[in-house]
């Protein structure tokens, strides 16, 4: 096989002892076994050709890096990616494919899109509002003045400003944690921006926004019983972009059950806030369990204040993590709990949070949980502890952002890998760009330099849409429009002055 240096993608010499596919995947366990030099699903992408042309024109990802992130495939200095209609149909070196659109990954590591598990999305024309703030800051400005007011054109612009936000930076996948849901028209204005944005989205459908932060004081909304019309307009197939969630408040046990039960009774997975601050000291999770065991349907964001007891029975419920390690220090939720999670046996996800303070790219979560755990580890090792825990690998980090991204979203069977058989939401970062060039370690590339201007192309669900850095059939004159006039109606009806410096 070609070195992929003289393929053209950048990569350098590897280290004596080392060949040239550990040195660049970084861990032999991924790439252990010959066997898993070639994966395909089913027939040959020849035999394959006549059921792909009914589905349109394949798509040929030409001779990249190739990080799959899935054990049985493997990863590849050299290899092309197949894609027929929305899934990839194989993964291995020296591909052919009649009459497939080939794309040049030569200069690129070719990758699953990232998988972001919790981001308030409606607050996508906010974005920046509050560098500064704490979390109080943020309950006062946004959710109680901002969010108070929205109209169903607000929800729609900010969603579809968010949405496009992920595709750019590279994320495929969302779950947007959308608790804006102030009317019926606001629910149906949100899910009409996810699906404009052409981003795959967990829409978790949440609480209205009030003045006073009581969000059954909203005179027009239909939490949580809305939740059955939706199930039944918009997410009646699984065959599609767009699937439901159910947002949950906290507050009291036997007032949060009946929410959760209305979840359950359309086939919702659950997400819920928990352990933030204080506040998160109140065992809500222990209170829960004794009314009804834990299941593992939900994704329990941020955790930083939960107790051991908490800790085991998300852990033996089978229940997902979902950490937003940038917020969390800036806000003041509490320590990001990388390492609990890890030391109970829990695999985590990574989450954005609020485009209002935080950057809306996945490399800076990445970056955040990666260098917060190895802190903490030699902060125990410095302290004299003896048994201070492992470091996080990059490789690990890689795959909170991806893989159990896609399990925390109840989408592990559809994305999360390049996997033949599964949906094609994959990403295309250069490596010839001068923050990693020439490359040396592509999984260490990707979590430790590589940023939004290495995604040169983003695929979802087989579709094209992003190429050569750019957004592809997006109309920016328009999208500025949307979000300046929903700017500036949010910022009269909150009475905030629209000050830019």
């Amino acid at each position: 096989m070609p070195h992929a240096f003289e393929a053209g993608c950048g990569c350098c010499v590897p280290r004596p002892g080392l060949s040239r596919r550990q040195f660049l995947c970084t861990t032999a366990a991924a790439v252990a076994a010959p066997a898993i030099a070639v994966s395909v699903v089913g027939a040959t992408p020849a035999e394959a050709a006549p059921r792909a042309a009914a589905a349109g024109r394949p798509i040929l990802l030409k001779g990249g890096c190739v990080l799959s992130l899935d054990g049985a495939v493997g990863d590849f200095e050299l290899a092309d990616v197949l894609i027929e209609g929305s899934k990839i149909s194989a993964v291995r070196p020296n591909i052919s494919a009649a009459n497939a659109q080939v794309i040049d990954a030569s200069k690129c590591i070719v990758m699953p899109g990232f998988v972001d598990t919790h981001r308030h999305m409606w607050q996508g024309f906010l974005r920046n509002v509050l560098p500064d703030g704490s979390l109080q800051d943020y309950v006062q400005l946004v959710q109680r003045k901002f969010g108070a007011n929205f109209t169903p054109d607000d929800n729609y612009a900010a969603n579809l400003l968010s949405g496009l936000g992920c595709i750019e930076a590279g994320v495929t996948t969302v779950l947007d944690w959308s608790h804006i849901h102030n009317s019926p028209e606001h629910s149906d204005a949100s899910i009409k921006g996810l699906r404009d944005s052409g981003v795959r989205a967990a829409f978790a459908y949440g609480t209205p926004q009030t003045a006073s932060g009581r969000w059954q004081e909203a005179p027009r909304h239909k939490y949580p019983d809305d939740i059955a019309r939706l199930r039944k307009q918009y997410f009646n197939s699984d065959d599609q972009l767009l699937t439901l969630f159910l947002a949950s408040p906290g507050g009291a046990p036997d007032q949060v059950m009946p929410i959760w039960k209305a979840a359950r009774d359309v086939g919702a997975r659950i997400t819920i806030h928990v352990g933030v601050g204080e506040f998160g000291r109140n065992a809500f999770l222990e209170k829960m369990h004794a009314i009804e065991p834990l299941k593992s349907e939900t994704t329990y964001i941020h955790c930083c204040t939960l107790n051991d007891t908490e800790w085991k029975l998300i852990k033996d419920s089978g229940g997902t993590v979902s950490i937003a390690g940038y917020v969390e220090t800036l806000m003041g939720h509490g320590n990001p709990p990388t390492q609990k999670a890890i030391d109970t046996g829990i695999r985590p996800s990574l989450s954005v949070d609020v485009e209002t303070s935080v950057p809306n790219d996945f490399f800076t979560q990445m970056r955040t949980v990666f260098s917060l755990q190895k802190n903490e580890v030699w902060a125990r090792r410095l302290s004299g502890e003896k048994d201070a825990g492992k470091f996080l690998t990059a490789r690990e980090v890689l795959e909170f952002a991806t893989v159990e991204g896609a399990r925390a979203n109840g989408l592990e069977r559809k994305v999360g890998t390049l996997t033949p058989g599964k949906e094609a939401d994959v990403l295309l970062l250069r490596t010839d760009r001068l923050n990693v060039m020439p490359m040396n370690n592509a999984v260490g590339a990707v979590v430790t330099s590589m940023g939004p201007q290495n995604v040169d192309t983003v695929l979802i669900a087989g579709k094209v849409r992003k190429r050569n850095g750019q957004l592809v059939g997006v109309d920016m004159a328009r999208i500025g429009r949307l979000g300046r006039e929903a700017q500036e109606r949010a910022y009269k009806a909150a009475g905030v002055p629209n000050k830019r410096i």
